[in-house]
């Protein structure tokens, strides 16, 4: 068992056995006993996988190498979502296995699909178990991050998390307060949107899905939710959470000497932020609500993709690229990074100019830190876009194959290898996920978890088993 990190398994095997004995504990309080059972299942199942792969574990002290720990978070991203799947298959709904595991991997990546075509019908134990599952897989990425923060260089690493090492201990000291801050984070966001008159309940997925950046939602629609504009603004705002780096607030709460370095990142995406607003809102508006085209934008850009119920489609193209955009590097958010996408720009002007005016001496210094572009990140940076436009093809391909017309077939598939739910926005807002065939549903299932592993590890990994070192 060397090639895995089983003590992280565990982890993660204990915290969906607390969520789940949290399930218990409401579904009993509020008298909710159709679905209890499952949640007795899934609880006794994750205590005993989570003592089996603490005891597991490898004890020897040698350093893990970046391969071992790809195949540790690829390996997490299947069996995890087993467990989650559990209360969805033993559940009065008789949903099948592929449909359960559908449901599970949509939650755990933070994608959003559903196989439930009426939430109205499902007990609001289910819906709260949905929401779980998101929480927990955006946490779950966060750390997968962490753990494969050895893909970049020093300087890089410390200039995004401000670590002062990358040792196994400052590592195991930096994850636990992350867990904290995500954790305070999602209460916080439940005291807001209750404070703005939501139900109780309604905050409390919400709040669980808009930290995860999933599109999970309570009810068939937001609109239901939000019922003023002022409610739709704030949450527009809390969805940002999802779009600027976690160690933004980690940075104001545990960094004692403060300096700007610390927030470069955010500064750049506050400037992104900014400038899409000005061009929305001066030239891209047209005749729509303010507070609904807010909400569309910062659904797009954090990758939640959820909506107002009737929003126009008439922008979809652009919201799509805002999609593949994404946000922060560290933030729960998909999407290719905002990160690669203006290096790579910044890069390529650079190239431009140096070929105009060769004599001259050009910045290019990477984006947050004053070291300048190395060869390798930038190769690094144009082979996650190759992937992804050769990921997104293929997956197409395979989706037009299964019936489903073209236009649809590519707007699904970035939606699904960015890992956003499908809305009004997008034109795709009457997809039907349990009509699909079965083997359309397992290309789905693994183009999420591709989508959410980040295409370059997978590409990392593909060089490991299929080419000779």
């Amino acid at each position: 068992m060397n090639y895995f990190k089983l003590i992280y398994l565990s982890v993660f095997c204990g915290i969906i056995s607390i969520l789940s004995f949290f399930n218990i504990i409401y579904s009993y309080y509020f008298n909710l006993y159709l679905n209890l059972n499952t949640y007795f299942y899934t609880f006794f199942l994750s205590l005993f996988l989570t003592f089996l792969f603490y005891f597991k574990k490898n004890k020897e002290n040698k350093k893990d190498t970046l391969y071992e720990k790809i195949l540790t978070i690829l390996l997490g991203y299947f069996i995890l979502p087993m467990i989650i799947s559990i209360p969805f298959y033993f559940s009065i709904y008789n949903l099948t296995f592929v449909n359960s595991y559908f449901e599970a991997i949509s939650g755990f990546t933070s994608t959003g699909f559903t196989i439930f075509e009426n939430i109205k019908h499902i007990d609001q134990g289910l819906i709260l178990w949905r929401s779980s599952s998101q929480w927990v897989g955006g946490l779950y990425f966060l750390f997968s991050i962490i753990l494969l923060i050895d893909i970049f260089d020093n300087n890089f690493k410390k200039s995004l998390t401000n670590f002062k090492s990358f040792n196994k201990a400052e590592t195991l000291k930096q994850s636990f307060k992350i867990l904290l801050l995500y954790t305070i984070m999602t209460f916080i966001f439940f005291l807001i949107l209750s404070l703005l008159n939501i139900r109780a309940f309604n905050s409390l997925n919400l709040a669980m899905t808009i930290i995860s950046s999933g599109g999970f939602l309570p009810t068939n629609s937001l609109s239901s939710i939000l019922l003023n504009n002022t409610q739709i603004i704030i949450f527009s705002i809390l969805m940002l959470g999802s779009f600027f780096s976690i160690f933004l607030s980690y940075n104001l709460i545990f960094i004692k000497n403060k300096n700007i370095n610390f927030f470069n990142e955010d500064i750049h995406l506050l400037f992104y932020l900014f400038f899409l607003l000005i061009i929305f809102f001066v030239f891209l508006n047209f005749d729509n609500d303010f507070s609904s085209t807010f909400l569309s934008l910062t659904s797009s850009i954090s990758n939640m993709g959820i909506s107002l119920s009737g929003n126009p489609i008439n922008l979809s193209f652009i919201f799509l690229i805002l999609v593949i955009i994404g946000g922060s590097f560290f933030s729960t958010s998909s999407g290719l990074r905002f990160l690669k996408i203006y290096s790579l720009f910044k890069y390529s002007i650079n190239e431009i100019l140096s070929y105009s005016r060769p004599k001259n001496i050009y910045v290019n210094k990477h984006l947050f830190s004053k070291d300048f572009f190395k060869e390798n990140e930038i190769h690094k940076y144009f082979l996650s876009i190759i992937v992804f436009i050769i990921s997104l093809f293929f997956l197409s391909a395979l989706l037009t194959l299964s019936g489903i017309d073209f236009e649809s077939s590519f707007k699904l598939s970035i939606l699904t290898i960015m890992n956003t739910v499908n809305s009004s926005m997008y034109g795709l807002s009457e997809f039907n996920f349990s009509n699909l065939h079965f083997f359309t549903k397992y290309y789905l299932i693994l183009f999420m978890i591709i989508g959410r592993i980040e295409l370059l590890t997978l590409l990392i990994l593909s060089k490991k088993f299929l080419f000779k070192s």
